[in-house]
């Protein structure tokens, strides 16, 4: 197990640096594999938030703060609204949802769509608040902030800043309602969540690199198909 969580978590952490998402979406359904769903979101939080935090710390020059203030509020609103659900419900069908929304978001990234679609004023905060509840809820969170944050319009480094800054709140935001609730289980599985926190860092830093080699012309069809594969992972695991 702990191998395969190894190199799942590297994979996950170099995506997420380069898009803004990846880790929850990849490390919580492979932790799901051994462990109850709900404890899996949990201890994925961890490696997430530290992975996160020193992915802010490497590009917190390019953040967009008005985006931040608005849309990254709400989302970390929206987020622990739904941690705090979470602890009751957790359900398959609610994956397929988010499966069927990351593959939609998606398509219309790879199809130009998003091009024409803005959120502006309101629709950002909304646009936040909704994405952050629905990824407190299934704990893959990051899928869907990539894909509304497709329609904010920021370029390539502002995109990947703000949404890893963006991160970081929800995940400060949720992580207390993780702790309070499953603490003991936690601390029973804390050596599958220190082989994920090593994974997710190594993997920071190779993303890192990656990011700088993606043409800004052609990065929002790079998200966008990571958004579409994401989704086809959620339909079809287990």
């Amino acid at each position: 197990m702990l191998p395969v969580l190894g190199v799942l978590a590297i994979v996950a952490g170099a995506i997420a640096a380069a898009a803004g998402f990846g880790i929850g979406s990849v490390l919580t359904p492979a932790m799901a594999y051994w462990y109850p769903a709900k404890l899996a979101v949990a201890a994925v939080s961890i490696p997430h938030l530290v992975a996160t935090g020193y992915r802010l710390w490497l590009v917190r020059q390019h953040v967009d703060r008005s985006v931040l203030r608005s849309f990254g509020v709400m989302s970390a609103m929206g987020g622990l609204a739904g941690a705090v659900i979470q602890t009751w419900l957790v359900s398959r069908y609610l994956e397929v949802v988010l499966a069927g929304l990351l593959i939609f978001v998606g398509l219309g990234g790879w199809l130009g769509y998003t091009r024409k679609m803005r959120f502006v004023g309101i629709w950002a905060w909304i646009a936040g608040a909704v994405s952050g509840f629905l990824g407190g809820l299934v704990g893959n969170q990051g899928g869907l902030r990539s894909g509304a944050m497709l329609g904010l319009g920021v370029p390539r480094d502002a995109f990947v800043a703000t949404a890893t800054a963006t991160g970081v709140i929800v995940d400060l935001a949720r992580m207390p309602v993780y702790v309070a609730t499953q603490l003991r289980e936690l601390q029973a599985i804390a050596i599958p969540i220190g082989a994920m926190t090593v994974g997710v860092l190594i993997g920071t830093a190779i993303g890192i690199r990656l990011l700088r080699k993606v043409p800004e012309a052609m990065f929002t069809r790079v998200v966008s198909a990571l958004l579409i594969g994401l989704g086809v992972w959620l339909l079809l695991k287990p």
